[in-house]
């Protein structure tokens, strides 16, 4: 099974460009997880008749939002955080309240639950760390309570580089947006709490990037960071067969990554 997670940054605007077509029909997945959709359903038709679509849109139009593509039919579909995670945790800030603004997807399938999250950016100035601190316990929380019952894939934007070999130029970028501490913790706490980074089970070189500036041809010099990820539950390790990323995909800033499964 391919599963593959992309953040288009305007599905919209990926399928004028063509780039969504040429995806699909050179990758083939057999799920595809999209962050920053910046739809709501119904405001795009794609041409999918072997996928059953589900979308979790924002409530704020144009912005932000998740969907998933399936070629198999889940037996749940779950939108956003469970209520008593949002009550636990402060997700709302003066941007705005997390909590609504479609950035987690997730379905459950028989032998596992797949989740697709756009996680928060810190901003520049770093004003929203705060609200990151907060973020990235209560989706961990989430994944935890779900691999309680079936093994997870949670795959997504995470808005962080985790070590130094997941950016270009680390030492510049110390202590900024995206190379915070607090932003490579919430990832340390998603290794202790036994998911596993699928990219490094196979690849630990760097210049492993999936997301480019668009300034000073950084895609062209490969001059990038890691910030989309495939996590997957200890459990389902066994069955990991590749992960990778795919930098030749155009049509957005980040390029897609993804797993190989086997399942019985």
């Amino acid at each position: 099974m391919k599963i593959y997670s992309w953040n288009v940054n305007g599905i919209r605007a990926v399928e004028r460009k063509g780039a969504w077509q040429d995806f699909i029909g050179k990758h083939k997945p057999d799920i595809v997880c999209i962050q920053e959709t910046k739809a709501q359903y119904g405001q795009i038709e794609l041409d999918l008749p072997d996928y059953e679509e589900f979308w979790c849109s924002a409530d704020k139009k144009g912005y932000s939002g998740t969907a998933i593509f399936s070629k198999i039919a889940p037996e749940e579909v779950l939108y956003g955080l469970p209520e008593h995670i949002v009550a636990k945790y402060a997700l709302a800030d003066n941007y705005g309240d997390t909590s609504k603004e479609g950035r987690v997807l997730s379905l459950e399938f028989p032998n596992f639950y797949l989740s697709t999250v756009y996680t928060p950016n810190a901003k520049d100035d770093l004003s929203r760390i705060p609200i990151r601190q907060q973020w990235d316990p209560a989706y961990l929380e989430y994944m935890c309570e779900l691999n309680e019952q079936k093994p997870v894939i949670f795959c997504g934007d995470l808005n962080v580089a985790h070590t130094e070999l997941d950016l270009a130029r680390p030492k510049e970028n110390q202590g900024k947006k995206g190379f915070t501490t607090e932003e490579r913790t919430g990832i340390d706490h998603m290794i202790q709490a036994g998911f596993v980074d699928s990219l490094r089970v196979f690849n630990k070189e760097s210049g492993q990037y999936t997301w480019w500036s668009h300034w000073g041809g950084a895609r062209e010099r490969n001059v990038g960071w890691r910030i989309d990820y495939v996590f997957v539950s200890e459990a389902l390790r066994s069955i990991l067969k590749n992960a990778r990323i795919h930098p030749d995909q155009m049509g957005s800033d980040h390029c897609p990554v993804s797993i190989d499964i086997a399942l019985d």
